[in-house]
């Protein structure tokens, strides 16, 4: 269900779910129990479909993905090395704490459990505030693709 809400294509999402638990399989002994393994598969899977993308050089539709994959939008635009610059350069202009809480989470890879920690706030203010964040860079992006048309 995860990889076709992403896809939109279900001989897709069955292909990419496929090579996610043959992945996972093969990984298995590498997953230490820290997390829930359900989190460990959708990691899987969504870079199983990332790479699928990339790989075959499309573009992810990004108007039909709506509000509940902005995700997919953030790394679509950090795929392509040129929208990535332009990502970078509105982080850096950006005011603490979405700058840094942004880039803990998608550069560092940090549960928001820890970036919660690092500022004394919970695990929920953390969460807030990095989709504050994504939903500025989103709104920036779509700005300047709308200049370029």
């Amino acid at each position: 269900m995860f990889i076709k809400s992403l896809s939109h294509d279900e001989s897709i999402a069955e292909e990419m779910t496929q090579d996610t638990f043959f992945k996972a399989l093969k990984a298995i002994e590498k997953f230490d129990g820290s997390r829930d393994i359900r989190a460990w598969l959708f990691t899987i899977a969504r870079n199983t479909y990332f790479s699928h993308y990339k790989r075959n050089k499309r573009q992810i539709d990004i108007d039909s993905l709506g509000e509940s994959c902005m995700g997919v939008q953030i790394v679509n635009h950090l795929m392509n090395e040129e929208d990535a610059f332009i990502v970078h350069q509105f982080l850096h202009s950006m005011t603490d704490p979405y700058k840094e809480v942004f880039s803990l989470r998608t550069f560092g890879e940090l549960s928001f459990e820890k970036i919660g920690r690092l500022f004394g706030k919970s695990a929920g203010w953390a969460r807030v505030t990095y989709y504050r964040a994504r939903k500025q860079i989103i709104e920036y992006m779509e700005e300047k693709n709308d200049e370029r048309d």
